[in-house]
């Protein structure tokens, strides 16, 4: 049964009760990730129903061009924004890397889950199984759909040539396996282990090779701000290190301005109440960088934990059971390391970066 925006259902003892949902990709992927979030409510309010809404998206559905090309910022989340700005989803399961720094006005990141390694990782043609990349001959050819990935690793690994690959997981996996186009690919190790092909890693990239992506590896809940019982509700479902290294991380790439258009790396760490962020930029063939570290104290000097006001967002995020503190030290952290860049010449790089990509 349907009352103005919101659905409802009659258990079997008469009962009514509101149906949540989830909007998501309909990538195999994004649905094990959604699905995981499910099993997590689930688990927390037993007496909430349900549903799983899938739709595609515009990432999903132009296949043909590089993803730094396409010229859209909310290439895997526009649609399913549309859906929950219509009353039609409740809240939509993201993974948070695809996510603009800037949401539209009325949304919110009302959770943050446990990161799963935010890495990247190299999968290997069969012919090539066991080997690395500093292993594979010259002038072999290696598929990623990142200028990130492709600027660090270009400088890493000189021997070897980048193109781009586009497709959901399975799609990039069955182009490297059925054909001779590439000799590996990279992919975000988060991806394959939630599908559960960790056999497929042959390399998991350190920092020193690689740093990852802003958010990468993380989920995120999206909920409309003014719905504060499903805020309430998800908020649950944050993890406090993941929440602050995140915002730590979109507040740099904010500044900065970056997006899937230009190549910006990170990489986090807590560690005895201190947060550590790295942070790069990239010319596009990797040959002009800057990279700084920077950290931060987490420890409140309060005994109590303050209440965060649901209004606030860090960056996106609406943590409101989370020191506002540690996450406003996060941001801070964020903001000083991209103006350390900006102060050493990042703009310049990031510039001509956005237009190589765009005349090429």
């Amino acid at each position: 049964m349907e009352e103005g925006p919101y659905k409802y259902v009659m258990d079997g003892n008469g009962r009514v009760s509101r149906v949540i949902r989830i909007g998501t990709r309909k990538s195999q992927l994004a649905r094990i990730q959604t699905d995981s979030v499910a099993e997590k409510l689930k688990e927390l309010f037993p007496e909430v129903h349900l549903e799983i809404v899938g739709m595609s998206t515009i990432g999903d559905k132009i296949l043909d061009t590089a993803l730094s090309k396409i010229g859209e910022k909310s290439l895997f989340t526009k649609e399913l924004e549309n859906a929950l700005e219509k009353n039609e989803v409740d809240l939509v399961v993201h993974s948070l890397k695809d996510l603009p720094t800037t949401l539209p006005p009325g949304f919110t990141i009302g959770a943050v889950l446990r990161r799963e390694d935010p890495h990247d990782a190299v999968v290997m043609h069969p012919k090539n199984a066991g080997k690395s990349l500093d292993a594979l001959p010259n002038k072999s050819v290696i598929g990623t759909s990142s200028l990130r990935r492709a600027a660090q690793l270009k400088k890493r690994f000189p021997h070897l040539e980048f193109k781009d690959i586009r497709g959901n997981l399975n799609t990039r996996l069955k182009k490297l396996d059925e054909k001779e186009d590439f000799a590996a690919i990279i992919l975000a190790a988060a991806g394959l282990r939630r599908m559960g092909w960790d056999s497929r890693i042959s390399q998991t990239l350190s920092p020193e090779d690689c740093m990852y992506a802003i958010g990468q590896g993380a989920l995120a809940v999206e909920v409309r701000a003014r719905d504060t019982d499903i805020l309430e509700m998800v908020s649950v479902l944050h993890h406090s290190e993941t929440v602050l290294r995140c915002i730590a991380e979109r507040a740099f790439l904010r500044q900065l301005e970056g997006g899937c258009s230009v190549p910006v790396a990170v990489n986090t760490e807590v560690k005895d109440s201190q947060l550590y962020l790295t942070g790069a930029v990239y010319s596009l063939d990797g040959s002009d960088s800057l990279k700084e570290t920077m950290q931060t104290s987490l420890a409140d000097d309060k005994q109590e934990l303050e209440e965060v006001d649901e209004r606030m967002q860090h960056v996106g995020v609406t943590a409101t059971k989370i020191s506002a503190s540690a996450q406003d030290a996060a941001e801070k952290l964020g903001l000083d390391l991209a103006n350390l860049l900006l102060s050493k010449g990042a703009k310049e790089i990031l510039t001509v970066a956005r237009q190589l990509n765009d005349a090429s």
